[in-house]
C-alpha cells in the first residue's frame, strides 16, 4: 500500500474569506471539474460535469464564523493523477474531497446532507481516518 499523490489542478490563490471569488479546475482528460466559491457570505466546494453541470456541493465555511477572515489563506484545488479524486486544501489542510468513482463528496462538517441523483454515498463526514483511507492505494 502507498499513499496517493495529489497535484495542483490550477494555481493556488491567496484569499480572505468574505471576498467574493471563484476558483475552478478542469482538464481535457476528464468530464469532471471542481470549483471553490466564496459568495461573500459562504464558502462552497462543487463537483461539476461538463455536460451535467453541478453534481454536488459541500459547505466549507460561513464567513461570519471564520475568526481570522482578515488574514489571507492559501486556497488550492488538488487532483490525483487519474482524476478520480479531487480535494480542496486551505492552508495545507484538506477541507473537502470528491471521489468521482464512488460518486461521493465529503467535508469536515458533513453539510449539507447527501442529496441528488449523482451521489451514491450517504455519509458526508470527512475525518482524518476517512482521508487516510481515500489517499491510500491498495
Amino acid at each position: 500500500m502507498h499513499e496517493r499523490t495529489l497535484y495542483l489542478g490550477c494555481d493556488s490563490i491567496e484569499h480572505c474569506p468574505g471576498n467574493k471569488c471563484v476558483l475552478e479546475s478542469w482538464f481535457e482528460e476528464t468530464p469532471y471539474g471542481i470549483v471553490f466559491e466564496d459568495d461573500g457570505d459562504t464558502g462552497y466546494f462543487y463537483a461539476a460535469h461538463t455536460e451535467q453541470g453541478i453534481l454536488d456541493a459541500l459547505h466549507i465555511y460561513n464567513v461570519e464564523d471564520v475568526t481570522d477572515r482578515d488574514t489571507p489563506s492559501t486556497i488550492s484545488l488538488l487532483w490525483d493523477e487519474t482524476f478520480d479524486l479531487a480535494a480542496l486544501e486551505i492552508n495545507g489542510y484538506i477541507h473537502a474531497v470528491f471521489d468521482f468513482i464512488a460518486h461521493a463528496g465529503y467535508c469536515r462538517n458533513a453539510f449539507p446532507a447527501a442529496y441528488g441523483d449523482w451521489l451514491r454515498e450517504p455519509s458526508r463526514l470527512l475525518d482524518d481516518a476517512l482521508l487516510t483511507r481515500l489517499l491510500t492505494l491498495h
